[in-house]
């Protein structure tokens, strides 16, 4: 068997530093929680540390949210399907837009569900991921602003996640320019200035962050302790709050070279072995992982003498060298993964979720 473990305390640890570091800047925040994948037993431990604000980019997520708090607030990070109009509504305190049709709609189901709508308008500042193009974007505020059932509160922008496009001081001050010409030309106060993300924190660490970005959405940061920006992790965070524990189902001696005609594997690829290998033998140990639940290159055994060999959909195979430590059928080999890799974990419905809180926990596993 194969199964994740979510540490509570140093998520607890990372999230007190965070919550420190960002009243410390005034800065309000939100706690992107795609990771988690809607495990509803690891939201109800998130929930339990006092964050106040959760963003996820996938409404059945939101609505496992809503039915552990009904008071917390939630926020639909991308913008809308038509087919999920309604449920934004009924989940999503707060969603981000681009679209005035899309809006529209949502100005249409909030009427009929009694509520206001509030909505953070996105602008492209250089990502080509979502966002109003920014000659556009004062046209279609004033479109918008007129809309019932409607209140806008924020603007925002997404950078790195699609093509890597840095934050930096330009680009916020851009961002924040956009707040003062819209405040002064439809006489109203947008109180949020979603401008940062995990990649962003460096920034304020750096004193580079303008005034006005006052919202961050983080995820990664949290979860990874992981300094986006520079492509390391920050001192006095955690970055190991997850791990994943795979059961070794078979291990023998074996060659290193496989015998017989060589084609391509089930995902299309050819090998070539080195000369010098031929003859000689390793110890190999099959996991009880593969392909459908992770790709490897996410995955890292915590056990450095382990090499990864290969992987079917169902099971993935280890070169163990000489065996040093001593591994036998029935041990569980820890990895650590990276932030795709535990989306990918999390999301197979095949890898047990547990929690853990204790060293004893740790020891027993």
């Amino acid at each position: 068997m194969a199964f994740i473990t979510l540490d509570t305390k140093k998520l607890k640890s990372n999230f007190d530093y965070l919550n420190g570091f960002f009243k410390d800047h005034n800065i309000d925040w939100s706690v992107v929680t795609k990771i988690l994948c809607g495990n509803r037993d690891y939201l109800a431990e998130l929930l339990k540390m006092g964050i106040s604000q959760y963003s996820d980019s996938r409404i059945s997520n939101l609505r496992v949210i809503k039915s552990i708090d009904k008071n917390a607030q939630t926020i639909y990070i991308k913008p809308p399907a038509k087919g999920v109009i309604s449920d934004v509504i009924k989940y999503a305190d707060i969603s981000m837009n681009t679209d005035f049709r899309t809006i529209e709609m949502l100005s249409e189901e909030a009427k009929k569900q009694g509520v206001t709508h509030k909505i953070i308008i996105m602008i492209d500042l250089g990502e080509l991921r979502e966002g109003v193009m920014r000659d556009d974007f004062v046209d279609f505020y004033s479109r918008v602003f007129r809309m019932e059932n409607i209140e806008i509160i924020g603007l925002g922008t997404n950078l790195s996640c699609l093509y890597g496009i840095l934050p930096n001081n330009d680009k916020l001050i851009q961002l924040s320019l956009y707040k003062q010409l819209v405040e002064a030309k439809f006489n109203v106060s947008i109180p949020f200035i979603s401008g940062g993300s995990s990649v962003t924190i460096a920034l304020v660490q750096q004193g580079l962050i303008p005034k006005g970005i006052n919202h961050f959405r983080v995820g990664e940061t949290l979860f990874m302790g992981t300094d986006v920006y520079n492509n390391n992790r920050f001192e006095h965070m955690e970055n190991d709050i997850f791990k994943l524990y795979a059961e070794v189902i078979e291990l023998y001696e074996k060659p290193i070279v496989p015998t017989g005609e060589l084609g391509t594997n089930l995902e299309g690829d050819t090998f070539n072995f080195e000369e010098s290998d031929y003859g000689k033998t390793t110890v190999r140990a099959i996991i009880d992982i593969g392909l459908l639940d992770i790709d490897m290159k996410h995955l890292d055994p915590t056990d450095t003498d382990i090499k990864y060999a290969g992987a079917t959909s169902d099971m993935v195979v280890l070169d163990l060298g000489e065996n040093p430590k001593n591994y036998k059928v029935g041990d569980k080999i820890e990895f650590t993964m990276d932030y795709m890799g535990i989306v990918r974990i999390m999301n197979s419905k095949y890898i047990e979720k547990r929690i853990i809180n204790t060293p004893d926990a740790v020891a027993a596993i």
